[in-house]
């Protein structure tokens, strides 16, 4: 029995049409969209993790925890249509994170997947503190009265001491020796000349 060119091609297109029905539904399930924080971002600061799907979804189920397993979120997950959202608990310490999420799609299949995030803190820097013992170098305007400021091209004037009054004369004898010498040796001169004029007849 010889089968004809155009039964053959109804059958292939039958398989063909057949094959294609079981794959219709399952292209289309919901995903997640978009998430913030996105996957393997890097943030400074988080109050809450934002979950966006191709569609409405229901029953969500979210869960924040560290590289440890250490859970961070902070109460129940909000959904509004599409859009997911779960609060997280205050000052979370840096370090790596994942959200890990489950949802019912709009055709009733579930929906679950994980997000990892880097949690980075705040990076500006803190003011630099001063090197205990050491203090800045006084500028010229506020140096001391009568200290030179470092760096000035003016020589230091040194003051000289003045010299003690010579008070002993020359020879280091007295003044008042010398005078007390004088008037000896007058007194003298003049005895002997006095003697010597009464001894001539």
């Amino acid at each position: 029995m010889k089968t004809s060119p155009f039964a053959a091609a109804l059958v292939l297109l039958a398989a063909l049409v057949l094959s294609t029905v079981p794959a219709a539904p399952a292209l289309a399930h919901d995903t997640l969209k978009s998430s913030d924080p996105g996957k393997g971002e890097k943030v400074e600061s988080l109050e809450r993790v934002k979950l966006t799907f191709t569609a409405s979804v229901r029953f969500p189920k979210v869960v924040v925890r560290s590289a440890d397993g250490a859970p961070y979120h902070d109460g129940k997950p909000a959904s509004d249509g599409p859009v997911v959202t779960q609060e997280v608990k205050p000052d979370l310490p840096p370090g790596e994170y994942v959200i890990a999420y489950r949802v019912v799609s709009s055709d009733g299949h579930p929906i679950e997947g994980e997000v990892p995030f880097t949690l980075t803190g705040s990076t500006a820097p803190s003011p630099a503190a001063e090197t205990p013992g050491t203090s800045a170098s006084p500028s010229p305007e506020e140096s001391p009265a009568g200290t030179a400021a470092p760096g000035a091209s003016e020589s230091p004037v040194r003051l000289t001491p003045a010299p003690a009054a010579d008070t002993a004369g020359s020879g280091g004898v007295p003044g008042w020796l010398w005078l007390v010498i004088g008037g000896l040796t007058g007194i003298g001169i003049g005895l002997f000349f006095s003697m010597r004029n009464k001894k001539q007849p």
